[in-house]
């Protein structure tokens, strides 16, 4: 289900004058998107679950892209962002490292920032 502009939380707005700025915020590592707010979601939801395919699931996204997106950030990373645990008695799950705990609070940050920015700006646009 794709989103409206306006239902999409990714996007950030400011309204001034007669015009509105829109921007969105992302951050590009060595393969492309490193963290975004779809990748700081499923972070979060990791968080809350304790496992990728109940985050997945929460997300309406399938196990394998989920995973996909995981390793990609894990790769682009310097640490890794979450660590696995696989079966044994209480069965497997995932959880957060100290630095996916810092990279969720790093861009939440960083967005409040943004969008910070985007409506100084819009008061300052009169053309």
């Amino acid at each position: 289900m794709k989103l409206k502009k306006k239902e999409r939380p990714c996007i950030r707005s400011a309204a001034g004058n007669d015009y509105t700025l829109m921007g969105k915020l992302w951050i590009e590592g060595r393969e492309g998107t490193f963290l975004g707010h779809g990748r700081i979601a499923l972070l979060e939801r990791i968080k809350q679950y304790g496992s990728i395919s109940e985050a997945a699931r929460s997300m309406e996204m399938s196990y394998r892209h989920a995973w996909a997106l995981l390793e990609n950030m894990n790769r682009q990373a310097r640490l890794p962002l979450i660590e696995t645990a696989i079966g044994g008695e209480k069965g497997g799950g995932t959880r957060l490292t100290e630095t996916g705990e810092k990279a969720i609070a790093f861009f939440k940050e960083l967005d409040k920032k943004f969008e910070r920015f985007l409506s100084m700006e819009a008061k300052r646009f009169d053309f």
